[in-house]
């Protein structure tokens, strides 16, 4: 089938050429209002003669038939192409004399005629080519230095870093002032050859490709400058806690395009850049200080004062748990059967594990409450029977759990280091690059 599609192609396109049809007639470069004089009172064989005479200096219209009658010229044979045909017409208007100019030529179909033309301008373009060989050879040799300075600079990142910018934004600005020498040697270059309007050209040209490439990887060019920006602002190190929307974990890396957590459960997430920049972002281990709370309710019938005094005692023992922020301990709503009371203190996060401590609280709140006979009501409801019912069977005694010692023996509230060990495993096997600065 694509054998027998070409086949007609071919024949189609050699009938075409085979057929010589007559050409159209557009601009010529023969100036206006030009007037070629025959004689003074030219006759049909003058103007031929002399028609005949112009077209046998001209490369591509030496085969040009002329034949006048009454002063209308007959054009006929073959050209090379339009541009020689249109000239001969324009040629034959512009002679005294002619009153109709009958355009016959056609295109000729041999391939000598139609290559003329290529080796001319070949040929022209080889003597122009000699003739700036010298300035084509500066050109060269200052394109070439300009070129190795750019590769120069290129491999300088240290500088940048030297400033206290991360890796990718040295590597993009190496990279930026790498394009801009080379931008400037070709610039220099157009202008040695004299060929700067090719510069205004290739700008814009370069421009709506910029733009069009823009629109296509729009994601991916949104990605990385996000992250040369988190890069510039450093809201986070790597192995910090951060929270971002309904993700959260410690900070792997931050690669060109994403951010990488690990989650308390050992996964991990990858997250694009440009959500990191358009979302709120919490770091929870850029203040060494974290505060957790929780919330009790007691009954209703209680000494407030001293259940709150309680309370703080029982904060006040917890290992990990700092004096300066004191805990506190605030009457938050008065319920329907309890009032609800929330406990607040603070942890030195590089000594304490949050949720260890805040278990352990927790804990010795509800130890030093049982201890003490502190009521915490369950949710009471009140039903009302509008008929008389037979009496309910007394409940069973629930079971009493005794008191064991281990209630009052202090717990384990060290920092946590599983995901951190995993972190640092991960990091010492992959080869990604990370463009953050590992935590102290």
């Amino acid at each position: 089938m694509l054998l027998r599609n070409l086949l007609i192609l071919i024949i189609a396109l050699s009938g075409v050429l085979a057929a010589q049809s007559p050409l159209t007639e557009p601009e010529t470069n023969i100036p206006e209002g030009v007037v070629i004089d025959a004689d003074a009172q030219p006759t049909d064989e003058k103007i031929q003669t002399r028609l005949e005479s112009i077209f046998g200096e001209l490369d591509g219209l030496k085969e040009v038939e002329v034949s006048v009658k009454y002063g209308i010229v007959t054009l006929k044979g073959s050209v090379p192409n339009g541009e020689a045909a249109n000239e001969a017409v324009a040629l034959t208007e512009h002679t005294k004399g002619v009153v109709y100019v009958r355009n016959q030529l056609e295109d000729s179909a041999l391939i000598s005629s139609r290559l003329q033309p290529a080796k001319e301008k070949a040929a022209k373009l080889g003597r122009e080519f000699v003739r700036k060989l010298p300035l084509i050879l500066i050109a060269a040799v200052a394109f070439a230095l300009f070129w190795l300075l750019a590769k120069w600079f290129g491999m300088r990142e240290n500088w940048f870093r030297k400033w206290g910018m991360h890796e990718l934004s040295a590597k993009l600005l190496a990279r930026t002032g790498k394009l801009v020498i080379i931008a400037l040697g070709i610039l220099i270059v157009l202008e040695i050859l004299d060929a700067t309007a090719v510069a205004g050209a290739v700008l814009g040209v370069a421009g709506v490709a910029g733009i069009a490439l823009g629109f296509a990887f729009r994601n991916i060019v949104e990605n990385y400058l996000a992250g040369i920006l988190l890069g510039l602002r450093n809201p986070f190190n790597t192995g910090d806690a951060i929270s971002v929307e309904d993700y959260s974990g410690k900070v792997v890396r931050l690669t060109s395009r994403d951010t990488v957590l690990m989650t308390p459960d050992g996964n991990h997430i990858r997250l694009p850049n440009s959500l990191l920049m358009t979302s709120p972002l919490t770091n929870f281990s850029r203040n060494a200080l974290r505060r957790f709370e929780f919330a009790i309710g007691v009954s209703v019938e209680l000494d407030l004062n001293s259940v709150r005094e309680l309370g703080l005692s029982a904060l006040q023992e917890v290992k990990g748990i700092l004096t300066d922020p004191a805990p506190l301990i605030v009457i938050e709503e008065l319920g329907d059967s309890t009032v609800n009371m929330r406990f607040f203190a603070w942890i030195d996060q590089r000594e304490s594990d949050y949720l260890k401590t805040k278990s352990e609280a927790i804990r010795r709140v509800k130890v030093a409450f049982d201890d003490n006979d502190v009521e915490m009501p369950e949710p009471i409801y009140r039903v009302v029977m509008k008929r008389d019912s037979a009496p309910s069977k007394e409940p069973a005694n629930r079971p009493v759990i005794e008191s064991t010692p281990s209630a009052d023996e202090e717990q384990d509230t060290a920092v946590d280091k599983t995901i951190d060990k995993q972190l640092q495993e991960e990091l010492s096997q992959d080869d990604e690059a990370n463009l953050l600065a590992a935590k102290s």
